[in-house]
């Protein structure tokens, strides 16, 4: 018995032609035969086209796809498309110059927000500045208050000098020293976040984190910088050393209360000299008493 496809193929009066790519069969004029029949009769069976199988076509497209050829729809031969654009998922600041001097020789009030934003180098570690407290003469809160002693002779020198203190015997504290020589100003660095050198922050800090709670505290900033005592004085507009370089400005700025400062007077205790930058999880706590600037 033939099969079903057998008879289709003898009584059909379209046979099935095998087409060449970029040729067109020409039309048949009226009363013509086709060149596999004699006069309209068929005269031997047509070819049987092996079909590729879905699981091959599969393959194939995905082989295309591979290459990044594409076939789109109306176009005329298959082109290659371009690759995708990379896509930044954390945006690195970059590294700008060291700061002049005269950039540090302001108001620890006015400098405190000039720093946000701004880059901490010591060897291959960069941190940028996050969140930083204004400390300024005649505040019952600033170490300027007990006068210059061998502990706080820094904070009264050059602006722009580090000024490193211990706290409670365990946690090495960076200042920067604000205003004009003499004056006893500074501006604390609370938190930064990462920009380069994260195993050796790590290593440091020893937590093999990537999370904010690396380098929100001052105590975490100085340890992930491996900073003594030893750095106080220190000029941070040099090159080498421990360096402050610029970076790209906040969008937004957050204000509010400094931290731990019970001691002090209630007028310095409310004083909103807290400052940080906006949309940031780098930030210590208390993260509810600061608002927008």
């Amino acid at each position: 018995m033939r099969s079903i496809r057998s008879i289709s193929s003898v009584h059909s009066t379209q046979p099935l032609l095998r087409r060449t790519p970029g040729l067109q069969t020409p039309p048949l004029a009226a009363g013509e035969a086709s060149p596999m029949t004699t006069s309209g009769v068929p005269t031997a069976t047509p070819p049987r086209f092996k079909r590729s199988s879905p699981r091959k076509k599969s393959q194939l497209r995905s082989r295309r796809l591979a290459s990044g050829e594409v076939q789109a729809a109306g176009a005329p031969a298959l082109t290659r498309a371009p690759p995708p654009a990379s896509l930044e998922v954390d945006a690195v600041p970059p590294i700008g110059r060291a700061l002049p001097r005269e950039f540090f020789e302001v108001d620890a009030l006015d400098l405190a927000p000039r720093l946000l934003g701004k880059l901490l180098r010591r060897d291959e570690v960069v941190l940028r500045i996050t969140e930083v407290e204004a400390y300024r003469p005649n505040d019952s809160a600033c170490h300027g208050r007990f006068g210059i002693t061998a502990r706080t002779a820094p904070v009264f020198g050059q602006g722009g000098h580090a000024y490193v203190y211990l706290c409670y015997g365990l946690h090495m504290m960076l200042n920067v020293v604000a205003d004009m020589e003499g004056v006893g100003a500074a501006v604390l660095i609370r938190s930064c976040s990462p920009v380069s050198g994260l195993e050796t922050i790590q290593r440091r800090r020893g937590q093999q984190t990537e999370k904010p709670i690396l380098l929100t505290g001052p105590g975490k900033v100085g340890q992930a910088l491996g900073l003594s005592t030893d750095w106080s004085n220190h000029p941070l507009y040099t090159p080498g050393g421990l360096e402050v370089l610029d970076g790209p400005e906040p969008q937004g700025i957050l204000v509010g209360p400094r931290v731990g400062i019970e001691y002090a007077s209630p007028e310095h205790v409310a004083a909103p000299w807290r400052f940080a930058i906006a949309g940031t999880p780098w930030i210590s706590a208390p993260k509810n008493t600061l608002r927008p600037r």
